[in-house]
């Protein structure tokens, strides 16, 4: 019994040493790599000829989609705010794969437009915003459609909600639903029942950097504000557009725009 207790011991400690190296070398296979390219190159990549004109046309396109909720339904702009961000790419690491692995600079933008409307006619606004999605994707076969909400189930139930016709979608004791997500874009508005705590659309973040083109921050107009929407119209909706890249540098040297 004490041979075979000899015999198991052995190679139970001879595990230690392994098991103690392979600890201490997971964090740095899992630290995030080094940058592809300095502060200085990033910055002259931002500001190259390609990435200029490659933003311009970025921010038109997200404008023009917060630009067709203010023309095609009831809800008018009152404040856009685009945010834009080149970041330096990075080497892959030995276990983990990152988006920019295989990019020396990546930049992206994305826009949060904020609308006035009358709390007043909350289920009309609703419908006409369904009903803008809908008369879209009925249109002539590639034409697109910048408002992607329509009058499926959850809109439908939603709309029944605010008309007084049916219950919450989100059950008999949720909070009044204030979102709708769909295909990237989420809608997000003001409570207007009564009886409840009121929740209200917050004033964009105000940690966003102006350091361009590292990191580009407009608010347009550049003095207003959510509350000075809110008290022209009565209530606000908050439309956020994801990130999205327009430019690109490889670290084969090749180029990517949107």
């Amino acid at each position: 019994m004490r041979a075979f207790a000899r015999r198991t011991a052995g190679p139970k400690r001879a595990w230690g040493p392994w098991v103690l190296a392979v600890l201490l070398a997971l964090p740095a296979c899992s630290a995030t790599p080094d940058r592809a390219v300095s502060g200085k190159q990033l910055r002259k990549f931002g500001e190259s000829g390609q990435a200029v004109g490659a933003r311009k046309r970025a921010e038109q396109q997200l404008r023009d989609v917060a630009r067709a909720y203010d023309d095609r339904t009831p809800l008018s702009l009152g404040l856009v705010v685009v945010h834009d961000v080149c970041v330096p790419g990075s080497g892959p690491g030995w276990f983990f794969q990152q988006k920019t692995d295989n990019y020396k600079v990546v930049c992206s933008m994305n826009i949060t437009a904020y609308y006035g409307a009358d709390p007043r006619h909350m289920a009309d606004t609703l419908d006409e915003i369904l009903t803008a999605g809908d008369n879209a994707r009925g249109g002539p076969s590639g034409s697109g459609s910048p408002i992607p909400f329509q009058h499926d189930d959850q809109g439908k139930r939603l709309v029944a909600y605010y008309r007084g016709h049916g219950p919450n979608p989100q059950g008999p004791q949720a909070a009044e639903p204030t979102r709708l997500a769909t295909a990237g874009q989420t809608l997000t508005w003001d409570t207007t029942r009564s009886g409840a705590p009121r929740r209200l659309v917050e004033e964009p973040y105000a940690g966003l950097v102006d350091d361009p083109p590292v990191s580009r921050v407009v608010r347009d107009p550049n003095t207003t504000t959510v509350a000075a929407v809110r008290k022209r119209y009565g209530m606000v909706f908050k439309l956020e557009l994801p990130y999205s890249d327009y430019f690109g540098v490889l670290k084969n040297g090749r180029t990517r725009t949107r």
